[in-house]
């Protein structure tokens, strides 16, 4: 397999063309607090998205990129062998790099149905769906011009970036792409100046925002390389603006880059530091601390590994109903991942866990769709939201006596729990306490709504639990 290099698409979408001087449409370095809130609504309102990482890695259930045995050019731990290594990032099998290498050639998800796959999406409650156009293992999960290894050269053929692309967009699902920099795979990966590297996944990333129509999240994954003059990040954010105006990026796009020795002075620029941050940061494998200043969005997978492992090992709906409350009222999302089985499908424990967590919403969405975190601080006994004169606690543990917490600025007007069950409060102008009865106390969660006198802005912050 070889990395193809294609003029004719150079000529069509030529690079270098952008300056550091011509970024004046990038919106990291020049929106105002208004702009930014308009662009970044949708995503906050979100709350829960699925990612998807999926490849030919699903036939031998080993992880994604991480289970290739072979060398890694001046990356992870100097470049050795992960069966070389004493840290073995979790991952209990591999195989060996040219086997892995060779597994597009059996990849064949004949029940592949991206309407099935976008439905099941909705049917969780999910607003948003991630997927890998391509992860560390360089294979990519689209007909790319720039590369023989991806889709288009495995018995499938299909385009499945395109089929999942279009049936998002038939029914308003926003789009996100995943798109890994490092790259274990290419020949060109950090060698010497990187240029040819670098032009490289510039040009995909250009294909990925030309070709499959509204691009709502472009989800960098490293770069690996720590050098910062072996990337040209100016000319990749002015033409990823260029394409798209209203995009929203991670933190992910420089991560790992220096500065590591004398000769790499770190960013060129101050703007090209910030830019590159983003617009949200990305804990991953856990939930985020509560940070209602910056947008954040925590990506767990539900699964054993981030592609599919196996039948067993998954979470609970009710882990997973949790970790969305805590990421809710913790002011982030929640990007839950699943991992497809090698024909196409969902397993049934990711399944069994969309159906729990979309009836769930059915019933409590109101507390979780559009809502800002806060004004209390989360805790072991859970964490509030709030939106217009609606304050939600969700309460994972109840106190012996019930919830006293700090003063309210605002008036409580009434207090129920979503299911209608009755719930006491007093309020004074030091505490407020509420309390619901043990017989109308819900798992995995119990949630409250408190109508107030007035609305609390976003960022507000008055307390805790006592």
């Amino acid at each position: 397999m070889k990395i193809v290099f294609n003029l004719a698409f150079v000529l069509l979408f030529p690079m270098g063309c952008w300056a550091v001087d011509n970024l004046s449409h990038v919106p990291q370095i020049n929106e105002t607090q208004d702009e930014r809130d308009k662009r970044m609504e949708w995503f906050r309102d979100a709350k829960f998205g699925l990612f998807v990482h999926w490849g030919p890695c699903s036939i031998t259930q080993t992880e994604i990129s991480w289970g290739r045995d072979a060398e890694r050019t001046m990356d992870i731990r100097n470049g050795a062998k992960p069966s070389e290594q004493v840290e073995r990032y979790g991952h209990d099998f591999y195989i060996p790099g040219d086997l892995y290498d060779s597994l597009y050639k059996y990849f064949n998800p004949v029940k592949f149905d991206a309407d099935q796959w976008v439905q099941t999406a909705r049917d969780a409650g999910m607003q948003y769906i991630v997927f890998t156009a391509k992860h560390h293992d360089g294979f990519s999960n689209y007909h790319t011009k720039l590369s023989d290894h991806s889709i288009a050269n495995t018995p499938f053929q299909r385009d499945i970036v395109k089929e999942l692309t279009d049936a998002c967009h038939k029914v308003g699902m926003k789009v996100g792409l995943y798109y890994s920099t490092r790259d274990w795979y290419h020949s060109d990966y950090l060698v010497g100046d990187n240029v040819e590297y670098d032009t490289f996944y510039r040009g995909q990333v250009e294909e990925l925002l030309t070709n499959y129509g509204d691009v709502d999240v472009i989800w960098f994954d490293h770069v690996g390389g720590r050098d910062w003059s072996k990337w040209k990040f100016d000319e990749l954010f002015a033409m990823m603006y260029e394409r798209n105006p209203d995009l929203i990026i991670n933190d992910r796009g420089a991560k790992f880059c220096g500065p590591r020795t004398p000769e790499d002075k770190g960013p060129p620029t101050a703007e090209i530091e910030t830019m590159t941050k983003g617009d949200f940061y990305t804990p991953e494998g856990r939930i985020g601390k509560m940070d209602i200043a910056k947008d954040w969005e925590s990506c767990i997978h539900v699964g054993k590994g981030w592609s599919y492992r196996g039948e067993g090992g998954f979470k609970t709906p009710e882990e997973c109903i949790q970790m969305l409350v805590s990421c809710t009222t913790g002011g982030g999302n929640l990007l839950l991942n699943f991992g497809p089985r090698p024909d196409g499908t969902f397993t049934d424990a990711e399944t069994q866990v969309a159906m729990a967590m979309g009836q769930w919403l059915k019933t409590y969405g109101d507390a979780i769709y559009g809502t800002r975190g806060g004004p209390y601080r989360n805790g072991t006994w859970g964490g509030s939201c709030h939106k217009g004169d609606k304050l939600y606690l969700h309460v994972l543990e109840w106190p012996a006596d019930g919830l006293v917490l700090d003063a309210l600025p605002a008036k409580v007007l009434s207090a129920r729990t979503l299911t209608d069950g009755k719930v006491t409060f007093s309020q004074s102008d030091k505490e407020l306490a509420v309390n619901v009865a043990s017989s109308d106390r819900e798992t995995p969660v119990t949630v409250i709504e408190l109508t107030l006198d007035q609305t609390l802005s976003p960022g507000t912050i008055v307390g805790s639990v006592r």
